[in-house]
């Protein structure tokens, strides 16, 4: 490996240890350290897989913790951004599974609480809670569900 590519798996290293990545942005970030490089940068990336500086699991599941306890995502959103992230899907029911299903009706239902405050005494209330829902990534079922426990 050349003094420049070296310079650049140190950089990214750095970072792989202080947050995760996924390996389609590391791929981004190789790139362009590199001015394009493309075999270096996937001489790159293989390194940080090996050493497990990158793992495509342990960013999926981080992620989709994420999303689901602090911004209040539904598992179906949570999977389109993954997938867009370029994540395999195997990898992506792996990390979902992790959540379970319990905590994320709790979820839901407290954010329909949440917005719910913001819509009472509008004739269309119980319809604008089920789109922001179903926005957010919920099954309908499990909407439904939460909005008749609220309304």
């Amino acid at each position: 490996m050349e003094e420049r590519q070296k310079k650049v798996l140190d950089r990214l290293q750095a970072q792989c240890s202080r947050r995760e990545y996924c390996i389609k942005d590391i791929r981004e970030k190789a790139l362009k350290a590199l001015d394009g490089d493309a075999d270096a940068a996937s001489a790159i990336i293989d390194s940080l897989v090996e050493e497990r500086f990158v793992d495509e699991l342990r960013y999926a599941s981080a992620f989709a913790r994420e999303k689901a306890h602090l911004t209040g995502w539904g598992p179906i959103k949570i999977s389109a951004a993954l997938r867009a992230k370029g994540i395999p899907s195997g990898v992506i029911k792996e990390a979902l599974s992790e959540a379970s299903d319990e905590e994320a009706a709790t979820k839901l239902e407290s954010v329909l609480r949440a917005k719910f405050r913001t819509l009472e005494g509008e004739p269309d209330a119980k319809l604008r809670l089920i789109k922001f829902a179903l926005q957010r990534g919920y099954d309908y079922e499990q909407v439904r569900v939460a909005v008749d426990k609220i309304i």
